[in-house]
């Protein structure tokens, strides 16, 4: 099984177009300068920026002098915002054929795991809903501040 990197993707977009925007030196965001920070191919960024625009995240003009922004303060943005906007769905999901009926694990197992899966699912949102594009940039920063002083 693999893991999505998706959600990091457009985490580390935010937090770089917040952290790039502060300055009064600002040069322009393009999909090319964010993907240098990310490590990826400019096309990988294009990708989540659309997902973050049509989420109404971000906003991006084309044209040689533009690039993009938040549509509102990185401290209002949080990561349940963008978990909803790259499309995360589930975090697990029972198997589409149901399991035998009659075996003893099998008939109870779907309801089981359903309940559990749910616990599961809204103990994330409310952990994701919690911190903010801020935060991340805020945390991130002191990460790389500290790197001098180990």
């Amino acid at each position: 099984m693999s893991t999505n990197s998706r959600m990091s993707v457009a985490v580390h977009v935010l937090a770089w177009i917040a952290y790039d925007r502060r300055g009064t030196d600002k040069e322009i965001a393009t999909s090319e300068r964010i993907a240098t920070s990310v490590n990826t191919n400019p096309v990988v960024i294009r990708r989540a920026l659309g997902q973050l625009k049509a989420a109404g995240l971000v906003d991006g003009s084309r044209g040689r002098l533009t690039g993009w922004e938040l549509t509102r303060d990185a401290a209002r943005i949080t990561l349940l915002d963008v978990y909803r906007a790259v499309g995360e769905g589930e975090v697990f999901a029972l198997p589409a054929a149901p399991p035998d009926a009659e075996c003893y694990v099998g008939y109870g197992i779907h309801d089981v795991l359903a309940g559990t899966y749910r616990n599961a699912q809204q103990a994330l949102c409310a952990e994701l809903e919690r911190v903010t594009i801020a935060d991340v940039l805020r945390d991130a920063l002191a990460r790389y501040e500290s790197r001098s002083l180990a």
